[in-house]
């Protein structure tokens, strides 16, 4: 199919099918970064998994957000460089090969690998998808349509869980992969015969260098992360120093491509306060949530006793709140401006956050549900018109790289999110703990006190000793929750601030002038 000249008023005429088969697509990704937690377990086992390491799970589920992250900025440069809807389908081909490969791991390190692989595959195919978006949908309807896709990444995420749990019950442990290569295969050919070709009309020279110092940036920044959320805490040096070396690469990064005249991508965007503030947002957003996501799955699982299965579950009201507000949320962005709509949400989601500090053992569920809902349709009214502001900040030929940049940010301040208040959390359990582990052993004691999930395999092996672990530990971890959830809603709050002083108010109508602007699809 053949790049065509449309008239961007009306979008392409199939743009509605496009955008369908685009979440779709996305499905995959989404849902596998979801499914896989529910796994984790069954991998570990001798007997019918894997016999994986916790260091060996953790990897497993790190090589493929290493890779994903660091090449997601790079691959929506060369999607608008040599063509998105091409970078779209072979990076569902490899990822649906290496989804493949990790169904089939003979090993914990050829499931790493194969998971690494898969990462490559979705870097490909994440900033494709919001890219062609842009490039197929009129000022007018893109809003709309970035929401309709956020909704269907919320759904994707929801019912992760869900099917990981049914999967396991029924199949055996590398169903949960397998699953994602029928729809590989479908949406190749809806990709193949519906998604029309678009790129940069006239792309620059190319920046090697901008390119190579992105990617090393990036990698040794999202694995200093890492290794905080692993170890436990950010200030060893197996995580300072990644993480400075990559901040510095990253600094050379950005003085490189001011000095250039092509650069891959032109830092002075971020004197846009319409761009730089939607990416703050966003990033401040997703370090809160991502690391108050991370608690709530033990509280759900642990404390409250609930299965994987019945967890993933609890979380269908946060999901069914954005997939019910998300296409909504351009109308509310037009008719109160973006300030208004964003820090009203900002405020919502940072309440929502805070009241994670009241819940404990005896918490309604009915409660808990209330509060799910109540911040999926919060953050429904908040990522949406971010990307929009991002991916329309830039020229529209740009899209890939706006893209990008959009799914960098949100991956790197979430797993960010995670290791910060991850080591929060781990802390103040360690604190809670110690008193009541003071008569076992000095290596049972370091064991039992790294996390309540350590403590409750400790407390069983015990047996009937053990039994005494239980109540300290269910104490420990909730009041730790509280100072995290404090934590992370603190950190909502300088959000609130951040888009109440610079995200602009209300946008004034495009003028015929505007819309007549040519886009290549």
């Amino acid at each position: 199919m053949k790049d065509v000249v449309v008239d961007p008023n009306a979008g392409h005429p199939r743009r509605w099918g496009i955008l369908g088969v685009l979440v779709f697509s996305l499905l995959a990704v989404v849902l596998d970064n979801t499914i896989l937690n529910v796994a984790m377990k069954t991998i570990a086992d001798k007997t019918v998994g894997l016999g994986a390491t916790q260091s060996e799970l953790e990897w497993a589920i790190n090589s493929y957000t290493l890779v994903f992250a660091g090449l997601l900025f790079t691959f929506g440069v060369i999607g608008d460089r040599t063509g998105r809807k091409r970078m779209l389908f072979i990076g569902m081909a490899l990822f649906g090969l290496a989804s493949l490969a990790s169904a089939y791991s003979q090993d914990p390190m050829q499931l790493i690998l194969a998971r690494a692989a898969m990462g490559i595959g979705g870097a490909a195919i994440m900033p494709a998808t919001l890219a062609i978006i842009s490039n197929v949908f009129p000022p007018g309807e893109r809003g709309k349509a970035i929401g309709v896709w956020a909704g269907g990444v919320g759904l994707a995420v929801a019912i992760g869980p869900i099917t990981g749990g049914l999967l396991i019950q029924h199949f055996w442990w590398g169903s949960v992969f397998l699953i994602n290569v029928p729809i590989v295969i479908i949406a190749m050919i809806l990709i193949a015969t519906l998604v029309p070709e678009s790129r940069d009309p006239k792309p620059s020279r190319l920046d090697p260098v901008g390119v190579l110092l992105s990617i090393i940036g990036l990698v040794a920044v999202v694995y200093g992360i890492i290794r905080g959320g692993g170890l436990g805490t950010v200030l060893s040096a197996e995580v300072l120093v990644p993480t400075v070396f990559g901040v510095l690469v990253l600094g050379a990064f950005v003085w490189w491509e001011r000095r250039i005249d092509h650069p891959i991508f032109d830092v002075r965007n971020f004197g846009n306060v319409r761009f730089s503030s939607a990416i703050g947002m966003m990033g401040i957003v997703f370090f809160a949530m991502m690391g108050g996501m991370f608690f709530l799955t033990f509280y759900l699982q642990t404390v409250l006793g609930f299965s994987p299965v019945q967890a993933g579950a609890l979380m269908i009201p946060f999901a069914a709140a954005q997939l019910i507000f998300a296409p909504l949320s351009q109308r509310v962005n037009e008719r109160f401006g973006a300030k208004l709509s964003a820090t009203v949400s900002m405020i919502v989601v940072t309440a929502a956050l805070a009241s994670y500090a009241i819940m404990d053992q005896d918490t309604p569920i009915v409660l808990i549900e209330v509060i799910f809902f109540v911040q999926g349709a919060a953050m429904a009214n908040i990522m949406p018109p971010a990307t929009t502001a991002i991916m329309e900040s830039l020229p529209r030929e740009k899209a890939g790289v706006g893209s990008a940049m959009s799914n960098t940010v949100r991956q790197v301040a979430g797993a960010l999110g995670v290791a910060v208040l991850g080591s929060v959390l781990s802390s103040n359990y360690r604190g809670e703990i110690t008193p009541s582990l003071a008569g076992l052993p000095a290596d049972v004691q370091h064991t039992a006190g790294e996390s309540i999930v350590q403590t409750m395999g400790v407390a069983q092996a015990l047996g009937e000793r053990g039994q005494a672990l239980i109540k300290p530990a269910f104490a420990a971890f909730v009041d730790g929750m509280h100072v995290t959830a404090l934590v992370s809603a603190v950190i909502a709050l300088v959000g609130v601030a951040v888009v109440a002083k610079w995200m602009p108010g209300k946008a004034r109508p495009v003028t015929q002038a505007e819309q007549k602007e040519p886009a290549v699809v």
